[in-house]
């Protein structure tokens, strides 16, 4: 019995296939990779805003073909360019709300009864700016407006045990 061997093209036309299915993997890990660094480090530069991003389809444990890794890799692209969209609408926001701080500062009587918080200017901790009329009713036909800004966050107390005190 005599064994054949397979013909020398065939080999290399197998090896080169299954190689440049190798190449073509390892670079579409390597794309994904790089996606998964950049949404990382977004969601970083984010803080303290909250990047709302859609989970990815996970699955078990298996070796991924091609398309799968493609899709996973077009689907990570676009979720990383809806985060960056998003992120630049909220620190534009934020940009014309402080904006408004700086006008309503300049002239509050323009701006009567405007309030902006420091949230929505893109700033940490509690307050706000609240153009208001000076001495109430008065002030209010007087023309006399000016901004008061809030002073912060409330204080946590024990207004709870006060209460309780009082009523027994």
């Amino acid at each position: 019995m005599s064994v054949t061997a397979p013909a020398p093209e065939l080999v290399s036309g197998v090896v080169s296939t299954l190689e440049a299915e190798r190449i073509a993997r390892r670079a579409l890990r390597a794309q994904i990779g790089k996606l998964e660094a950049q949404t990382a480090l977004l969601v970083a530069q984010a803080h303290p805003v909250a990047l709302d991003l859609p989970a990815l389809p996970g699955g078990v444990p298996r070796l991924q073909s091609l398309a799968v890794l493609e899709a996973r890799r077009d689907l990570m692209a676009n979720r990383l360019e809806d985060a960056r969209r998003t992120l630049t609408q909220v620190r534009q926001r934020e940009e014309e709300a402080r904006g408004q701080v700086e006008l309503m500062l300049a002239d509050p009587k323009a701006y009567r009864w405007l309030r902006v918080s420091r949230q929505d200017a893109g700033l940490v901790g509690c307050g706000h700016w609240h153009v208001r009329p000076r001495l109430g009713l008065i002030g209010m036909l007087a023309g006399w407006w000016h901004v008061k800004i809030s002073s912060g966050c409330p204080l946590p107390g024990d207004s709870g045990k006060r209460r309780t005190l009082a009523t027994q």
